[in-house]
């Protein structure tokens, strides 16, 4: 079941090709590399040749931003009711991913029409997208952790900018597994978890993490602390080569063995593409649902 992003007005995909994406964030364009854009540009136009900024890969690693036109460092874009900070980074991110809001859609769903008050984990919680959605849907208690600092201030921001300062939402900076093995230890469950794992990271204090040898022994940690009536567990990721099937096998062996009361949806997501009319891929998901 494949998801696409399609509901946004302040963010759109303009075009895609050569290897590069051609996006609009509210009013400002800006031209990114995107590994997966192997087709070619159809007709590389002015806009495509002005953009306010143009990031450049290295050939030695990273890159760096090309500004064409003045723009304000930071600006706010709107998805429904939430309200978010975009700010081009020194790795080619804005600070949020545009296509996570067919998540956001689903998360939103099932809290506002649960029948009982919604506890969530967040992990790998970045800027807070999913965070907020959760917040702004209803739930009890948002629990958002995260190994950055920056990160977790960034979020802090976007609960400002989404009015939700009066919504429980807890902000850690944490070790993901370390956090989860505590809260088992506290007592603490959730109805919901949702975890966005990285290819490889590092954690506060230098904890590495693979994702071919810790999403396993994480998910298991997780299941210690999902509550007795779940209400979903939703893993995205971006991992080159992980196909959705992967996502689809580790939850069917571990979330719906202990709740068979469930169904397991898994696919990828994508964002529309205006000029060609196609979608552009973006990552995978994996998600246990109540029924």
């Amino acid at each position: 079941m494949n998801q696409v992003a399609d509901h946004w007005k302040d963010y759109e995909c303009i075009d895609a090709g050569n290897g590069e994406k051609l996006e609009r964030w509210k009013d400002i364009i800006l031209r990114r590399p995107d590994p997966q854009v192997i087709w070619p540009i159809d007709k590389e136009d002015q806009l495509w040749k002005s953009p306010h900024a143009h990031y450049h890969r290295s050939k030695s690693g990273g890159g760096s931003w090309e500004y064409k036109k003045k723009f304000k460092e930071s600006w706010t874009i709107s998805y429904k009711e939430l309200r978010f900070k975009v700010s081009p980074t020194g790795f080619k991110h804005t600070g949020l991913f545009p296509e996570q809001a067919a998540n956001w859609d689903f998360m939103m769903d099932k809290i506002r029409n649960a029948d009982k008050e919604i506890r969530v984990l967040n992990l790998f919680a970045y800027t807070g997208g999913a965070t907020m959605a959760c917040a702004s849907a209803g739930a009890a208690e948002v629990v958002h952790v995260d190994a950055s600092k920056g990160m977790v201030n960034w979020a802090k921001e976007n609960m400002s900018l989404s009015h939700l300062e009066d919504h429980k939402i807890r902000f850690i900076v944490d070790d993901v597994l370390k956090f989860v093995q505590r809260e088992k230890r506290r007592g603490r469950t959730y109805h919901a978890i949702i975890m966005d794992p990285p290819s490889y990271g590092r954690g506060p204090n230098g904890e590495v993490w693979k994702i071919e040898e810790q999403l396993y022994p994480l998910v298991s940690a997780c299941m210690e602390i999902l509550d007795d009536d779940p209400l979903f567990f939703l893993i995205n990721s971006y991992t080159t080569g992980f196909p959705a099937s992967v996502l689809y096998n580790l939850i069917h062996a571990t979330i719906l063995r202990k709740h068979p009361n469930g169904y397991i949806e898994a696919g990828e997501i994508g964002l529309p593409i205006t000029r060609s009319n196609t979608t552009l891929p973006c990552g995978i998901y994996g998600r246990w649902v109540k029924k």
